[in-house]
């Protein structure tokens, strides 16, 4: 059955409590240390409630025998091994570097677990790493909603879904974050019951118990400004939002916008600078930005290719942009993570943008 771990064949009495259900957990450096606490605190908890343990668990690594997480704290993972895995479940997690990331001995290993009869599960970008040991080919992909864009235009031919997990056996995959809670409430629901995972979330604080296709975002607002617009955006203004995003490389034009939503352009405007404090110009600018930043992070595409990709006519046009939303060129983007840099950052929110926009006006007044 899609989605499920298998449920325990009846036993005869006194023959005991069934053999717990066996997860594998394999990280890279970088991987996402909350998201890897979110998929094994259900399990914890299920064992905690239950009266005997329902799960145990491995967390695997081909990286040494400590392996740094993005927030600089390193757990212990032992080798990866090659016994029989038929049916587990494994886990793949990366997050910062996973769009490089070339181990081609974990690639072969996966294919190998793939082919004696494992159940595969990305998470977060760990999608890249099942994509180029091509076991992603014909499936549709859940990964975190702000990497997507580069994850497609290095994979066009996979399918991806903006929803917090996948189900479709047997590669499984988890936008990463707390979708990792969700998904696990419903592997437990299915293997032990709606009413054990209800039990989990009530002791995890965790309501309401998301689906599979829930959506990742609120308001589908672009960049890691999404939790920073209204909390009662306008439903005329999400519409817009999903035009602008949905129109990156040709953007559509004020009186475009208006004309679809069959609103005025005044009133969409006015409706723009009430609710989020710009024009609709100015959002539709750092939507491509934040857009062209990933692309920058993901792909090999050159600085000129990007531009066009996102929508800007010159290439000078573009770097000035950039620069004046990030202070930084496009080029100095290249990377995620730089190898100098002691952590990430992301300084495109929505906050710092409007901020800079008002600092620029007070100069010229």
């Amino acid at each position: 059955m899609p989605g499920t771990f298998a449920r325990p064949h009846p036993t005869p009495p006194n023959a005991g409590p069934p053999p717990p259900a066996r997860l594998t957990f394999v990280i890279v450096p970088r991987f996402n240390m909350a998201t890897l606490i979110t998929l094994i605190e259900p399990l914890r908890i299920a064992n905690y409630l239950a009266s005997a343990p329902l799960y145990q668990w491995d967390i695997l690594s081909m990286e040494g025998e400590r392996v740094p997480a993005s927030n600089g704290i390193d757990i212990a993972a032992a080798p990866v091994s090659d016994r029989n895995r038929r049916g587990e479940l494994i886990f793949v997690l990366a997050s910062w570097g996973a769009e490089h990331y070339a181990n081609r001995d974990l690639f072969s290993w996966l294919r190998r677990q793939a082919r004696d009869g494992a159940r595969i599960c990305a998470v977060e970008l760990g999608c890249y790493l099942l994509a180029r040991a091509g076991l992603l080919a014909g499936r549709r992909v859940a990964t975190h909603w702000s990497w997507a864009p580069g994850f497609q235009e290095q994979f066009p031919e996979i399918a991806m879904s903006d929803q917090l997990f996948t189900l479709e056996e047997p590669v499984l995959t988890c936008a990463g974050g707390l979708a990792g809670v969700d998904m696990m409430l419903r592997l437990i629901s299915d293997a032990h019951g709606a009413s054990m995972a209800a039990e989990v979330a009530d002791q995890m604080l965790h309501h309401p118990i998301r689906p599979a296709t829930a959506p990742q975002r609120r308001h589908q607002a672009p960049g890691p400004e999404a939790a920073q617009v209204p909390e009662g955006l306008p439903p005329l203004l999400r519409e817009a939002v999903a035009l602008i995003e949905g129109n990156i490389a040709d953007p559509l034009t004020v009186p475009m916008i208006a004309a679809a939503l069959n609103v005025s352009q005044r009133h969409l405007e006015r409706q723009f600078r009430q609710a989020i404090g710009c024009t609709v110009v100015q959002f539709s600018t750092l939507v491509r930005l934040q857009h062209a930043r990933v692309l920058l992070i993901s792909t090999p595409l050159s600085v000129r290719e990007i531009a066009t990709a996102t929508g800007f006519n010159a290439l000078s046009h573009f770097s000035v942009a950039f620069r004046r939303c990030f202070g930084r060129r496009p080029s100095d983007y290249r990377q995620g993570w730089p190898d100098g840099d002691k952590a990430p950052s992301w300084p495109g929110t929505l906050a710092g943008f409007l901020d800079g926009l008002q600092q620029r006006h007070k100069s010229r007044t």
